[in-house]
């Protein structure tokens, strides 16, 4: 398989839209709008970063008070997922109130 930039490109053979194609594409290349890397990298690595330094922080309290190896991780890892889910709850409704406020 070929792939051809959209400037090579010929005509569309058959395409009743062959000349919509090449003006959507290059106004599409002309917008300018803010980068979204920082938001999904908030979005993807905050709640992983939430639940693995919980959960570390979880089985070494629950080290001292529970000798059952399998229950302390169970443990741990329920509550690490309720508190990241409330930390993303939180942080969620918070930019909400934000955007409202705008």
């Amino acid at each position: 398989m070929t792939v051809k930039a959209m400037a090579e490109l010929k005509s569309c053979p058959g395409c009743n839209q062959k000349n919509k194609c090449q003006e959507t594409y290059q106004q599409l290349g002309k917008v300018n709008g803010q980068s979204i890397a920082l938001d999904s990298a908030v979005a993807f690595l905050l709640p992983l970063l939430f639940f693995v330094v919980s959960l570390g922080i979880f089985d070494r309290i629950l080290a001292g008070t529970i000798e059952l190896k399998d229950l302390r991780i169970a443990i741990s890892f329920l509550l690490a997922l309720s508190v990241t889910f409330a930390v993303m709850l939180t942080i969620k409704l918070i930019s909400k109130q934000l955007g409202k406020n705008r």
